[in-house]
């Protein structure tokens, strides 16, 4: 990656913000021109909760988002610690490694999925995921100015680290929740089962699992007392 191609994909991100403040929605947009994908989301990691979707380019981008909060595996899962680039959903070995991820996100429309990790040094922010809604690998040229945006992303969300950009403004992202019911929920059932914030939300995610469920919706009938979860049970009401 040369410093003249930075600057061309930074000319373009400045010049899908127009006259507008830099926003993760110009990251995204740009993303979808130059990595030749059909979509973007990004998800920030938070201390002890669930991780939570700042941006989502399209309908098929948040599905995706609502997937991997609900189930808990996906590529996006393990990209924490690399960028990990799947060209065909299809392929055996993704139902094996994410078994229930994998039929989910290609009924919802996703063949393709991308996702590369959202981290300074050993600070690990996130991640960015890319979708295609056909088969395909990103070719070398692809892949490299996906990296730089992503990094461009990262330090969108550390508060603006404005001189990486050479031109346009950042805006300070404060990532508010999408689901501010699971985090409360998962408060609630740490309480009422006397166990960790992490060992909450996986139960809770084991309930919207076994009974077909969004994660939110589960969670909106705990918050709602209409669901509460037992000790000597999975969840029950």
């Amino acid at each position: 990656m040369t410093i003249d191609r930075r600057i061309q994909l930074w000319s373009a991100l400045v010049a899908h913000a127009a006259d507008a403040e830099v926003g993760l929605e110009h990251i995204g947009a740009t993303m979808v021109t130059v990595a030749g994908v059909t979509g973007v989301a990004i998800a920030v990691r938070l201390p002890a909760t669930p991780r939570e979707a700042v941006y989502a380019s399209d309908r098929v981008a948040t599905e995706l988002e609502e997937l991997i909060l609900t189930l808990g595996e996906g590529p996006s899962v393990d990209a924490l610690d690399g960028p990990v680039l799947v060209s065909d959903l299809a392929h055996a070995e993704c139902a094996t490694r994410w078994p229930a991820f994998t039929d989910a996100a290609m009924s919802a429309g996703v063949r393709a999925l991308f996702s590369l990790p959202l981290r300074v040094g050993a600070v690990r922010l996130g991640v960015m995921d890319l979708y295609r809604d056909k088969p395909g690998a990103l070719e070398r040229s692809q892949l490299a100015d996906a990296l730089v945006l992503a990094d461009t992303a990262c330090a969108l969300l550390l508060d603006g680290q404005s001189d990486r950009v050479p031109s346009g403004r950042f805006v300070p992202v404060r990532a508010r929740p999408h689901h501010p019911q699971v985090h409360q929920a998962t408060g609630m059932i740490s309480v009422q089962l006397g166990v960790t914030i992490a060992v909450a939300l996986m139960r809770l995610r084991a309930y919207a699992y076994a009974h077909e469920r969004r994660l939110g919706d589960v969670a909106a009938d705990v918050v709602a007392r209409r669901l509460r979860f037992e000790s000597d049970a999975t969840g029950g009401e």
